[in-house]
């Protein structure tokens, strides 16, 4: 018998965090929670940073995540948006290896692709689709940062049991030896 997996999606961002919890048995998926950490009024990065560690932390410890997959930063044009996001997305990455919880990265445009089948795909789009996979009357939140946080998730719980995930790191030993070039 195939056991439940709750999975956690975050969308790390230093403006907003997005973030949807799903579980999957048999196949089928069904909307946990999905909501937003706003950190626009914090006084700098830091506290931004620190922010968002706890909340992953109180996710973590709050719905027990057995996976967590997060949208891998995009190049962007700007070195320095492009460095915030990377800190955010490794702040929400050490808060769920720092519970031993299996981490798993995804290109926006995979996780675009597996919800809308176009890795073009506008937020609209992407929150619509969501809206139907997981038969939501209406989409519960005021800001699409959520939606990207969920379709993380859901991007995640098509490619269980796929050997090509894009990057999977079950502790800090994974990460290290997939990663030989971030030790000094």
């Amino acid at each position: 018998m195939q056991a439940e997996k709750i999975i956690l999606g975050i969308d790390p961002g230093t403006s907003v965090m997005g973030f949807g919890i799903i579980s999957v048995h048999k196949g089928k998926m069904k909307l946990i929670a999905i909501d937003e950490l706003v950190m626009k009024k914090e006084p700098n990065h830091e506290t931004k940073l620190k922010r968002i560690f706890d909340k992953t932390l109180a996710l973590i410890d709050q719905f027990h995540p057995d996976e967590v997959a997060l949208e891998a930063p995009f190049f962007g044009k700007n070195v320095q948006s492009m460095l915030k996001l990377g800190r955010a997305q490794g702040v929400a990455m050490a808060a769920s290896l720092h519970r031993d919880i299996p981490i798993t990265e995804y290109s926006p445009k995979k996780v675009k692709m597996a919800i809308t089948g176009n890795g073009n795909a506008s937020k609209e789009q992407v929150a619509g689709m969501l809206q139907n996979l997981l038969a939501m009357k209406e989409f519960p939140t005021k800001y699409l940062d959520a939606s990207d946080g969920l379709a993380v998730a859901v991007c995640h719980s098509f490619n269980l049991g796929k050997p090509e995930n894009d990057k999977n790191y079950t502790g800090w030993a994974s990460f290290l030896k997939q990663n030989p070039d971030r030790i000094k």
